[in-house]
């Protein structure tokens, strides 16, 4: 990836059909996951782990802190996150490619410094498949 600036990583959230961008973000984190089904138990050789093969519980976490679009991008994530809302997402990653899927708020914090804008930090999980669309 060539170096890109970090504002022009874009959040969306699908509204009726099309995707609305609802904020911009500064820091942020994309995380791939592949999690295995543990087996083990008290009768388990030596308490060695035993994977159960093809077992892999794929999943996509996103975090990050940045600043809402408007007043209304801000109600709009809010309210989604007090009524555990799962939505079809798109972040655009410049130069990368675009995440798609239906994704839940698990965490949204928001912060400021006299004089500053009101920031916000917010996290969330996929629910369910992730599409992956390369830009090159």
């Amino acid at each position: 990836m060539t170096m890109q600036k970090g504002k022009d990583l874009l959040v969306k959230v699908d509204q009726e059909g099309d995707f609305v961008t609802v904020a911009g973000l500064r820091a942020k984190r994309l995380t791939f996951n592949h999690d295995k089904l543990d087996l083990a138990n008290a009768e388990t050789l030596d308490k060695w782990g035993e994977l159960l093969a093809n077992s892999d519980l794929e999943r996509v976490g996103i975090s990050g802190s940045g600043i809402f679009k408007d007043a209304q991008s801000d109600d709009l994530v809010r309210g989604m996150f007090f009524s555990s809302d799962i939505k079809e997402w798109q972040f655009t990653v410049p130069d990368f490619g675009n995440l798609c899927g239906k994704f839940q708020i698990t965490a949204l914090e928001y912060s400021g410094q006299h004089g500053g804008e009101i920031t916000f930090e917010a996290a969330m999980e996929s629910c369910g498949p992730v599409q992956f669309t390369s830009c090159g």
